[in-house]
């Protein structure tokens, strides 16, 4: 709140200054309109204005009381020069009005803007405003004059103080406003981290503790006995790891690592693959490109998304042999995953199963690629994987 204050009064220190320095322009050009003003009232005006200039830039650097009080004074002076300047039987001619009307309404109401942000500020704003309207009274009405110096001279210090209130006023709601968009845009983003983590986590869960769980509740079926027991370990390993506070790093579909891993070769992270799903009775032939380097993250995404794909061959395929194409061109890298197994209809598969929406498309997504799935009943099943190089 502090800073949304030092703002606010900045912005009508800054008003103020750009305010009377114009009008201590507009009430040169008065003074030195050729027969208007006495040479005497002239020369002493002119001094006046320079440093009611002078008063009104420090007013705009620093926002003092002195700074202020000063372009009254000064401005007060200017008005008894011209006022006093013309013969008591003699009425103000229309350049000497002017002189006293812009001197009152621009110059000295500048002050209004920065007056009006306290209560002991606005009692200051009266205490100067009246003094100038009664001066400005007695010169032109002990001179014959007209009211248009007064008129001038309230309208000007009006409009200051409603552009000084308006400012202080909306400066803190603007600001305030800001703050709540600030604070909507945290929980915003707040509530998107949690959701990638919730559906992180529902990837991991579903690629280790789950798919263990399914092997278990069929007996094992299609896979050794040491296959399974190699699995169950490490996925209680880690589970142990997870409950002491650890941060999961896949490996590869169904392995994590808590240790951040090495820059390695689609190549050779491949074999890995490979030999699990050896182990688990899947016979794959792989094709195409034998060594492409992608970034660590991706390539990971890649391999669990390419570690389900075979799982699910191996799963629901009905057949015991994939077939795996890896190709790459300047972009992208390729995995074309193959079965001829049972197939089945896509508009079927219902919406809360996680393996192919969340760890396969949801996945590759995330690192910018992209999965596409061709199966019907009794023609197999092909998905396409690709990432970006």
């Amino acid at each position: 709140m502090q800073r949304i204050l030092k703002e606010r009064d900045r912005l009508l220190r800054r008003s103020a200054q750009a305010y009377g320095l114009a009008g201590s322009v507009a009430l040169f050009l008065c003074l030195i309109v050729p027969g208007g003003v006495g040479s005497t009232a002239r020369q002493g005006s002119i001094a006046l204005v320079c440093l009611m200039a002078g008063s009104q830039y420090r007013l705009g650097r620093t926002g003092t009381l002195r700074s202020a009080c000063l372009t009254i004074v000064f401005g007060l002076g200017i008005i008894l020069f011209v006022g006093l300047d013309s013969h008591p039987d003699v009425a103000l001619n229309l350049v000497e009005e002017a002189a006293i009307g812009v001197a009152a309404a621009v110059p000295m109401a500048c002050v209004a803007m920065v007056l009006v942000v306290s209560r002991s500020r606005l009692m200051l704003l009266l205490a100067l405003f009246l003094p100038t309207m009664a001066t400005v009274a007695l010169m032109t009405l002990s001179a014959h004059g007209t009211f248009l110096p007064l008129a001038l001279g309230f309208s000007g210090w009006l409009s200051c103080f409603v552009a000084g209130s308006w400012i202080a006023r909306s400066i803190p709601r603007v600001m305030n406003r800001i703050a709540e968009i600030g604070q909507a845009h945290r929980a915003e983003r707040h509530a998107s981290e949690l959701e990638a983590q919730r559906r992180t986590d529902a990837r991991l869960l579903h690629d280790t503790v789950l798919a263990t769980l399914t092997l278990l509740a069929h007996s094992g079926v299609g896979v050794s006995p040491l296959a399974l027991r190699q699995q169950s370990g490490d996925d209680a390993r880690l589970l142990r790891q997870l409950r002491l506070g650890g941060l999961p790093s896949p490996r590869r579909s169904g392995v994590y690592t808590l240790q951040p891993s090495t820059e390695s070769t689609l190549g050779t992270t491949l074999e890995s693959v490979r030999q699990r799903f050896g182990r688990m009775g899947l016979e794959v032939d792989w094709h195409g490109s034998g060594q492409v380097r992608l970034p660590n993250e991706v390539l990971d995404s890649f391999l669990l998304a390419l570690g389900e794909c075979l799982e699910n061959v191996r799963r629901h395929s009905g057949v015991l042999r994939a077939d795996v194409t890896i190709t790459d061109d300047a972009t992208t890298v390729r995995a074309m995953v193959t079965d001829a197994g049972v197939g089945f209809d896509l508009a079927r598969v219902s919406t809360e199963r996680l393996g192919v929406a969340e760890s396969v498309i949801a996945r590759l997504r995330a690192v910018g690629g992209n999965a596409r799935l061709f199966s019907s009943p009794g023609s197999g099943t092909t998905v396409v994987l690709e990432v970006p190089k």
